[in-house]
């Protein structure tokens, strides 16, 4: 089967982030992280629909009880869908005005990790990841973090894989899933040498990386060894991230950006949501946040 990528609906997102995948709902969400917009795909109807949480939303989980938990301009907190109200938990940054939180995912235990970023000053390192546990404890778990991006689980959930994007690095840590217990940072994989950034990052079912290699218009698949195994040239230049998903897992989705702010691409389809098949890989369901 040929790879092929579609786009799918007419959306339009400044900064298209976080693709999530609902094994439950057989749904596929993602975010306008710069419009604070979450959108929801239902896959059999195909239809759209969107909430404006009113800030800039860096990610979000689905919970098991119903809603979403959010990393945003302001901090952890949790989204009503029915009421499209907010609820605080934390902002372990209130005191940094420099930075605002980016990406997240949830580990195999249902616990939300986040990442933040500077704002304006990239070069500095002012970002951090945090631990949301589900009986709402906040914990910092890595500091010194230019911008946040790509964390994801192995498919045992034994390791953590996290990105710093002006770094061009992908980091990986050992995981104890029971304790939450963190070692042994390492570099599981450096852009620099392809030239490109990592952003939005999955695993598949073999255990291998999908990143949006973000200034080089590819996705790229990374083994476990650090090796570059497979690029898709998608049809814009700045991918953002991946996730797989769809009935069967096999259709990996890719977000794109117009304008994030420090790029802006030219091309018609910018910001558009793709839909990549025909890759013969399949990926692992998404766990949801357990508080």
């Amino acid at each position: 089967m040929a790879v092929s990528i579609d786009r799918i609906g007419e959306t339009c997102d400044l900064l298209g982030e976080g693709p999530l995948w609902d094994v439950a709902e057989q749904a596929f969400y993602w975010i306008d992280s710069r419009n604070g917009i979450i959108h929801r795909l239902d896959w059999a109807s195909q239809k759209r629909r969107g909430w404006d949480v009113g800030q800039k939303i860096g990610s979000m989980a689905l919970r098991e009880g119903g809603g979403a938990v959010c990393a945003l301009q302001d901090g952890f907190q949790f989204f009503d869908f029915r009421t499209g109200e907010l609820t605080m938990i934390e902002d372990p940054e209130a005191d940094e005005p420099r930075t605002r939180f980016n990406d997240g995912k949830v580990d195999r235990q249902g616990r939300f990790i986040a990442g933040s970023m500077a704002q304006f000053e990239r070069e500095l390192a002012l970002g951090s990841y945090y631990r949301l546990w589900p009986d709402g404890r906040l914990e910092k778990l890595v500091g010194d973090i230019k911008v946040a991006n790509g964390p994801c689980f192995s498919p045992k959930g034994d390791i953590w894989y996290f990105a710093d994007s002006r770094a061009r690095c992908i980091y990986a840590m050992d995981y104890d899933g029971e304790t939450g217990a963190i070692s042994n940072r390492r570099v599981a994989a450096d852009l620099d040498q392809w030239d490109s950034v990592p952003d939005g990052t999955t695993v598949d079912a073999d255990g291998n990386l999908w990143t949006a290699m973000v200034v080089s218009g590819k996705v790229g698949c990374i083994s476990p060894k650090g090796e570059l195994i497979r690029t898709i040239d998608m049809p814009v230049s700045y991918p953002s991230s991946v996730m797989f998903g769809g009935p069967k897992l096999d259709i990996l989705f890719v977000t794109s950006i117009l304008d994030s702010g420090n790029r802006r691409a030219d091309e018609a389809e910018a910001g558009g949501l793709f839909a990549v098949t025909g890759l013969d890989v399949q990926g692992v369901p998404e766990p949801r946040f357990k508080g």
